[in-house]
Parts: structure tokens; C-alpha cells; sequence
């Protein structure tokens, strides 16, 4: 059985962290996913202490943050900006016992096009640098391929062959539900099933509209059950490989963030409740 999680994205034009946590609690969230740039604002009136309170006091807990994206292939003013906003990330994380920060593949024209091998050998070498840094914090990383070919490792394949590369305790893996669609259209359901159990840190759950690959994005998703995403299905192979962590709502839909955030949070833990089981 799964828990309910829920990540700040799905209201994160018409919210904060301290509503999040609030309407979280409320609606019997398990876990959150913060975002980092909304720590970022809330920290600016609030202190870490706040924050540690609020969980030491609350059924809702933390989960992932969200997240270091460009990981590939950066230059050395690019890395050093991406580190210092990562290691922002895991002194937070340590703070409020955050086990997760999910990291992200590079998208621009240009590094889309490099082969396999390049981002490979390119991703293989980036998470072992950020794991050098996490590790000491407590923190694991979550890499999370992002199905639209735009990004350079863009399969739930490509990025466990990158992970078992890698061979460390702290590094693995993100399967969302409209990045595996994204990809091939969830051709193969099955394949999540060979993800070993101690690789599968994060699942986030969404649905998404009937559009054409290469159409479809990211601002196409929708409440689960609400789209054509086979999520049943995809949250019963991840099941089956022995993840009882949360499913995390994840959505950038410009029409959520249009409405009241608790009506969607609300909605939210309705929509997911049926894939929890």
C-alpha cells in the first residue's frame, strides 16, 4: 500500500510552504515534497526552527525536495551555482530529516542531441560528485528521467543503467507517471518491475491529457484518474517491485494554480486515494 504525498508544484502559483503544510495536514497527507525555491521564500520570515517544529508536531512529514535540475554537462560557473543551491538543499534536508533531493537531466536544443554514451558517462559522473557532497548530510539522490526528448536522459531504461553505474546506496531513482507516458506512451508497464527495490526511492503520481507526443507537456497534467495514463496500472508495477513509500501528486497544470489551493489539495487526496491500494 502506498502513502499519500503530495509535491508543492501542484500549487505553486497560488500557495506557500506554510499553507502547503497546513492544507496538507489537514486533508491527511502522509508526506510533502518542498520545493526548494518555496523554501527559499519561506525561510525569508520564517527560521529552520519553525520548520523542525512544525513537523515534530504533525502526522505530515517530508519527503523529497524538489529539485536540482541541469545536472549535465555544465560549465564550471553553471556547476558552481547548481552546488551551492544543492548543498543549500541537503543542510535544510539534514535539518528537518529530508532523506531525498531529486536531481534532474538537462534540456537545452543543443544537449539533446548527445548519444547515449555521452550522457551516460556525463550523468554516471555528476551523481557521483553530488553524492560525494550528500552523503555526509544524510541525503540520497533521486534521479528522475524526464520522458520528452528535449532532455538528454529521458527513460526510465537509460536512467537505471546511469544509477547501477553508479552502484551506491545513495543514488537512485524517480519514476513519475507522465515522464514514463512521455517517453513511448507506457509501451512497456512492465519494465518498472525491474527496478530493484532499493533503487526505487520516489514515485509521484499524475495523469495527464489524450494529446500527441511532442504535443504533449508538462502543463498537461491532470488529477489522476482524469486523464489517459494507465496510473492504475503504473502504481501496481511499482508495488510489485516493494516500494510502500508515497505516491507524490506532482502537477504544473495552469489551471490548478488558478484555483483556491485547498480546494485542489482537497481534490488531490480524493483523486489519489483509489491508486494508494
Amino acid at each position: 500500500m502506498l502513502k499519500l504525498g503530495f509535491n508543492e508544484a501542484t500549487c505553486k502559483e497560488n500557495s506557500t510552504v506554510e499553507k502547503d503544510l497546513e492544507l496538507c495536514e489537514k486533508y491527511g497527507y502522509d508526506y510533502i515534497e518542498l520545493r526548494l525555491d518555496m523554501l527559499k521564500a519561506y525561510f525569508q520570515t520564517h527560521t529552520i526552527g519553525d520548520l523542525q517544529s512544525f513537523f515534530a508536531n504533525s502526522h505530515l512529514k517530508p519527503f523529497a525536495f524538489n529539485s536540482i535540475e541541469d545536472i549535465n554537462f555544465n560549465t564550471p560557473a553553471q556547476w558552481d551555482k547548481l552546488v551551492d543551491l544543492f548543498k543549500f538543499g541537503c543542510e535544510t534536508a539534514q535539518a528537518i530529516g529530508n532523506p531525498y533531493m531529486i536531481v534532474v537531466p538537462t534540456m537545452t536544443q543543443e544537449i539533446c542531441t548527445k548519444n547515449e554514451k555521452e550522457v551516460f558517462e556525463d550523468s554516471v559522473e555528476v551523481l557521483n560528485k553530488l553524492a560525494d557532497i550528500a552523503e555526509p548530510y544524510g541525503v540520497s539522490c533521486s534521479f528522475e528521467p524526464i520522458g520528452d526528448r528535449r532532455w538528454c536522459c529521458n527513460s526510465v531504461r537509460q536512467a537505471l543503467e546511469i544509477v547501477q553505474a553508479v552502484n551506491r546506496k545513495s543514488v537512485g531513482l524517480t519514476v513519475d507517471c507522465i515522464n514514463f507516458y512521455m517517453h513511448d506512451k507506457c509501451a512497456d508497464v512492465d519494465y518498472i518491475r525491474k527496478i530493484p527495490k532499493d533503487k526505487l526511492f520516489v514515485y509521484h503520481i499524475n495523469d495527464c491529457e489524450d494529446l500527441p507526443l511532442g504535443i504533449l507537456d508538462h502543463c498537461h497534467r491532470i488529477m489522476p484518474g482524469k486523464g489517459c495514463i494507465p496510473v492504475a496500472e503504473i502504481s501496481r508495477a511499482v508495488m510489485d517491485v516493494g516500494y510502500d513509500g508515497p505516491a507524490c501528486l506532482e502537477l504544473f497544470r495552469p489551471e490548478y494554480w488558478d484555483m483556491d489551493a485547498e480546494q485542489v489539495i482537497q481534490m488531490g487526496a480524493e483523486c489519489c486515494a483509489p491508486f494508494l491500494k
